[in-house]
């Protein structure tokens, strides 16, 4: 069972909303757990860890949006960097890496990723990151995570996969050998009605670093 707030003293049922910008701290020289909304928030914490267990990952990371979440796993790249992303790709995600990520000095490279032999003639010693949607949005086509995440670990590339179209209900990539899931939590997330939002899962201690201080 999921328990979203055990440190609350009123043992709420369901999680509470904390809209507050700010936390009371204990001292002037001591901090608690909590002290600017941006850097954390109780609310937030709950979705995060619900999130990591239902993906099965080291941690989660949540956004305002789908495309946020996406902008911050672009940032893992740095000037020189190349990144291979699925041809079939949402037009948030083709629309940021070619027209933003790309500015950053970082080469973008389109590439089928059902058909593995091409993924591995595209790679390259620049090739730090394949960004993949499986199945994709929206042509719906699959690609062999387990098979990809092995070939891209042999030679130290990430594999980030965008799983919105399956959610953890369906799809666990992390547990196939992925090293990022990402999620549009609009869509299966909060049904795609009343509210906007993103997650990162990762799979290792030093990705949940760098995606946290993001």
């Amino acid at each position: 069972m999921f328990n979203g707030c055990p440190t609350d003293p009123h043992k709420p049922a369901s999680v509470p909303i904390y809209q507050t910008a700010t936390f009371v701290q204990p001292s002037s020289t001591e901090f608690g757990s909590f002290d600017y909304t941006r850097s954390g928030n109780p609310t937030r914490i709950a979705l995060e860890k619900h999130a990591a267990m239902l993906e099965n990952a080291h941690a989660a990371f949540a956004f305002n949006s789908g495309m946020a979440a996406l902008n911050a796993v672009t940032r893992l790249l740095v000037q020189g960097d190349e990144i291979l992303v699925g041809a079939d790709i949402y037009g948030g995600m083709h629309r940021l890496v070619s027209r933003v990520t790309s500015l950053q000095g970082v080469s973008i490279k389109f590439v089928n990723t059902t058909d593995l032999a091409l993924v591995e003639a595209a790679l390259t010693r620049k090739t730090k990151l394949v960004h993949i949607e499986s199945p994709t949005n929206p042509l719906m086509q699959v690609t062999d995570l387990r098979a990809l995440a092995s070939m891209l670990h042999a030679r130290g590339i990430l594999l980030s996969v965008d799983g919105t179209m399956m959610s953890p209900l369906l799809q666990k990539p992390l547990e196939l050998g992925c090293d990022i899931v990402v999620h549009s939590a609009t869509k299966y997330f909060g049904g795609h009605s009343d509210t906007m939002g993103g997650l990162v899962c990762v799979a290792t201690e030093p990705l949940a670093k760098k995606i946290a201080f993001f």
